[in-house]
């Protein structure tokens, strides 16, 4: 089991979590409400109350969920509890049990693959919801400790590593096309994006379940590490460019649960992984290049290579006739400047699979927003040489984005896209590093479509 939490309720400190409706309500005693009178306690969102027991010892702790509509609100008090086991004891009946397992594991978690962490604090789960909680936090967890190790680990062949250690746990096949035979193979952008490495490009096929099943493909964006290639990024930027294959660390994650879960699809998971570096053999600006499809792209900008290497994996997913295609992506700025870093941007033609994944977004307290898919935005990508540009300049620049992936999608209503950043400044939990954001939710959606 994950080691934020336990089954096991001997020695627990109970914890109360109250809303501004329901502390009201609470049953606490005498000792307990007295004290958070002369604390001044208010249940605010993140207020926290600590009862000391005669020997010091925590006795039991109260914190405020505000109004109770943020689904990742506890990972604020487990960053902030010493290890121990902590039992809920009140829980207000509009805030569900998932969202609290969910804030428990995104404010616990720590990495540690460079220095060593103390004991995280224990949720004590019930038996009914424990293996669900804990098949979920298993991926999460994966999918943080891959997107905040740093890219001289986690480069292409990095990524290769972890996905064949999936296959190999779930009994998967993995197909590697490596380097030059990406030509010979078809895939040419992802080769074009990855020459310039020394860690050679390659996509990355994994496949799963009964062939007489319907196909659901999963598409990541890996870009190991973006210097922006000879549009180089200012050291600003180019910074939290590690977290560049966060797309394919969602993707990585989601195939997990569903193959753990065996969902009753056939699985294809595809990560085109590079880095997109600097040197003589570098793609420059200006470059017309073909892709799998058949449609010759002008490279506007280097720096918009995430799109490139996504079209030819997703011409090859629908090779497959998915019954849903859906791709995960850190593809633009433009979406952090709409939305910012919490909500997950989404894209679709379908208003029912929307509608889902908004359901989906409700039970999980994962937040998601529709952004529309506005084709007559195609028209700032034009080209005078070309089928195509790969960039549409600064304005709407993740649904232009979005609408260039649209392209390469043969049946666009089994199609979905998703612009996440993968990452989470310090608000929730300690420290900042790699976040889910809108996995949980179609997570939610797969298990109510499959």
């Amino acid at each position: 089991m994950d080691p934020v939490f336990t089954t096991d309720s001997a020695g627990s400190i109970p914890v109360d979590l109250v809303t501004e409706a329901s502390w009201p309500q609470l049953t606490a005693t005498p000792r307990l409400r007295a004290f958070a009178d002369a604390m001044g306690f208010k249940p605010d969102a993140g207020s926290r109350l600590v009862l000391a027991a005669e020997d010091g010892a925590i006795e039991r702790v109260v914190f405020g969920l505000g109004g109770g509509s943020d689904g990742l609100a506890v990972a604020a008090l487990a960053a902030s509890l010493p290890a121990g086991r902590y039992a809920i004891a009140a829980l207000p009946d509009t805030y569900p049990m998932e969202w609290v397992t969910s804030g428990w594991l995104d404010g616990a978690y720590r990495f540690t693959a460079y220095r060593s962490a103390g004991a995280p604090p224990q949720l004590v789960l019930p038996e009914e919801i424990a293996s669900d909680a804990d098949r979920e936090a298993r991926a999460i967890r994966l999918l943080r400790d891959l997107v905040n190790t740093p890219a001289e680990e986690m480069g292409p062949s990095g990524l290769q590593a972890a996905v064949s250690n999936l296959a190999e746990n779930t009994g998967a096949t993995l197909e590697v096309t490596l380097g030059d035979a990406l030509l010979t193979a078809n895939y040419p952008m992802i080769h074009a994006v990855g020459r310039a490495a020394e860690d050679p490009p390659r996509l990355l096929e994994l496949s799963w379940g009964k062939p007489t099943d319907p196909v659901l493909a999963i598409v990541g964006k890996g870009v190991a590490f973006d210097t922006g290639g000879l549009n180089i990024k200012t050291g600003d930027y180019m910074r939290l460019m590690k977290k560049d294959m966060g797309g394919a660390a969602h993707a990585i994650a989601l195939a997990q649960l569903v193959m753990e879960a065996q969902l009753p699809v056939q699985l294809k998971l595809l990560v085109p992984a590079v880095e997109n570096s600097v040197a003589g053999n570098a793609f420059r600006p200006g470059d017309v290049l073909k892709t799998r499809k058949g449609l010759n792209v002008e490279i506007d900008n280097t720096d918009a290579e995430g799109r490139l290497i996504l079209c030819d994996a997703i011409a090859r997913a629908e090779e497959n006739q998915p019954d849903l295609m859906m791709d995960f992506a850190t593809l633009t700025g433009a979406a952090r400047v709409a939305l910012g870093p919490d909500l997950a941007p989404f894209y679709t033609d379908n208003d029912s699979l929307a509608g889902t994944l908004e359901e989906g977004s409700t039970v999980s307290g994962d937040p998601v927003w529709r952004m529309p898919l506005w084709r007559p935005y195609k028209s700032m990508l034009s080209s005078s040489i070309a089928d195509i540009s790969n960039s549409g300049g600064r304005m709407a620049g993740s649904i232009t984005a979005a609408v260039y992936l649209s392209q390469f999608v043969e049946r666009p209503n089994n199609w979905m896209h998703f612009d996440i950043w993968a990452w989470r400044e310090g608000r929730y939990g300690r420290p900042a590093g790699g976040a889910a954001t809108g996995l949980r939710a179609v997570w939610a959606m797969l298990r109510a479509r499959y």
